[in-house]
C-alpha cells in the first residue's frame, strides 16, 4: 500500500495548511486593528503592497518550474508570509520596501530552497533584516502614534505618501509633529537616551512612553498577546516556543533591570513593546524553521529571549525579535540532535 507524504509543516490535528496558514491571517487582526488605530493607514497599506508582490512572486516562480500555480496559492503559504512581513514594516515606507522584501522572502528565502516546508529561515524576518540592513533609514521612520501626531493622513494621503516617498507638506508636517521622538521606537528612543548618557528613569518620562511602555505600542503587543492566545486555543501553534521565549526574556529583563536599573529597559518594557508579543506567538512559532520536539521547543523558544535581551542592551538594534529568530534558525540542527525524543525500546 502506498501513502503519500506531504512536505512540512505536518499539523497533528490533521489541519491542512491552507487552513492553519488562514487561521494564522485571522488571528493578526486584532494586532493589525490596533496598529491602524494608533498609527494610521499606513501599515495596511504596506501589508496590501507585500501581500500583492508575494502572490506575484510565487505564481512566478511555481510557473517557472512547471508547478500548478492555483495549487501552490491556494496553501496560503505566501499570503502569511506578505502579512508577516507588511506588519513589521514603518507605515509610511516607500513602496519599493515591501515590494523587494516580499520577493526576497519568496524567491530567496523559500523558493530557491524548494518551496514550502524546505527554507532554512523564517521568509519574513529574513526579508525583514536584510531591508533593515540595507535601507536602514526608511526602516527606522515608525511615526508618532496619532495621539501624539499634530497632522494624520487618511488613507489616500497614505497611499500618496509611500508612492511618491514621503513628500507634500502635509506628510512633512506629520513627520515634525513632536519633538525627536517622532521617528523612532519606544526601545530605539531608550536606547539613543542611554547612549546619550540619559537614564533610563529620565528617558521613560518623554511622551512618547507616557509614563509605562510607549503610546500605542503596549496596546499593539496586547492584541498580539490576544490573537497568540487564539492560535493556542485553536492548537494551530503549541505553548512551548512562545513561553519560553517571553520566560527568557523577563528573565533576563529582571536580573539585567535589578543589577543595573537606570541602564535597562524595564519588564514592562521589553515585553509590551517592539515585536515582542508578535514575534513570541506568530514568527517564532513557524513550523517550517524552529525545532520540532517539545524539549527542542523549550530550548529554541528560550534561546530567542536571551538573544533578544542580549542585542537591545548590548548590541546597534533597539529591537532584535528579527535577529534572535534567524540566529535560533541556525541553531535549530542542533537543537533537535541534542533534544531529539528517545526510542521507545531504546536506551538514551
Amino acid at each position: 500500500m502506498a501513502f503519500k507524504i506531504a512536505s512540512s509543516p505536518h499539523m497533528q490535528d490533521r489541519l491542512p495548511t491552507s487552513k492553519v496558514m488562514m487561521l494564522v491571517v485571522l488571528c493578526t487582526l486584532p494586532g493589525v486593528l490596533a496598529q491602524w488605530y494608533f498609527f494610521g493607514w499606513g501599515n495596511l497599506v504596506q501589508i496590501a503592497l507585500a501581500v500583492v508582490t508575494a502572490l506575484a512572486a510565487e505564481a512566478a516562480c511555481v510557473a517557472m518550474r512547471g508547478r500548478s500555480i492555483k495549487a501552490a496559492l491556494s496553501d496560503n503559504t505566501a499570503l502569511v508570509t506578505g502579512v508577516l512581513l507588511g506588519i513589521c514594516l514603518p507605515p509610511l515606507a516607500p513602496w519599493y520596501i515591501p515590494v523587494l522584501g516580499s520577493l526576497f522572502a519568496i524567491v530567496l528565502v523559500k523558493q530557491v530552497y524548494g518551496g514550502v516546508g524546505q527554507n532554512l529561515f523564517n521568509p519574513a524576518m529574513a526579508a525583514y533584516v536584510t531591508l533593515l540592513i540595507s535601507f536602514p533609514a526608511q526602516m527606522t521612520q515608525w511615526l508618532p502614534p496619532q495621539s501624539l501626531a499634530e497632522t494624520t493622513l487618511g488613507l489616500g494621503d497614505s497611499i500618496a505618501a509611500i508612492l511618491t516617498g514621503l513628500e507634500g507638506a502635509q506628510v512633512e508636517a506629520l513627520r515634525l509633529g513632536i519633538d525627536g521622538t517622532t521617528m523612532a521606537t519606544p526601545l530605539d528612543t531608550l536606547k539613543t537616551d542611554l547612549t546619550l548618557g540619559y537614564t533610563a528613569s529620565e528617558s521613560l518620562a518623554k511622551p512618547i512612553f507616557d509614563g509605562f511602555v510607549g503610546v500605542g505600542w503596549g496596546w499593539v503587543n496586547m492584541a498580539f498577546l490576544i490573537g497568540g492566545l487564539a492560535l493556542l486555543k485553536l492548537k494551530v501553534i503549541r505553548w512551548h516556543i512562545p513561553v519560553a521565549m517571553l520566560a527568557s526574556l523577563s528573565l533576563c529583563a529582571l536580573i539585567g533591570n535589578l543589577l543595573h536599573p537606570d541602564g535597562t529597559g524595564s519588564l514592562s518594557l521589553h515585553l509590551f513593546t517592539g515585536a515582542t508579543m508578535f514575534g513570541a506567538f506568530f514568527i517564532a512559532t513557524d513550523p517550517v524553521s524552529a525545532a520540532t520536539s517539545n524539549r527542542g521547543r523549550l530550548v529554541f523558544g528560550a534561546l530567542i529571549g536571551v538573544l533578544i535581551y542580549l542585542v537591545r542592551t548590548f548590541g546597534g538594534y533597539p529591537d532584535a525579535v528579527a535577529f534572535a529568530v534567524m540566529l535560533a534558525n541556525l541553531s535549530v540542527p542542533l537543537i533537535d540532535y541534542y533534544t531529539r525524543p528517545r526510542t521507545y525500546g531504546h536506551r538514551s
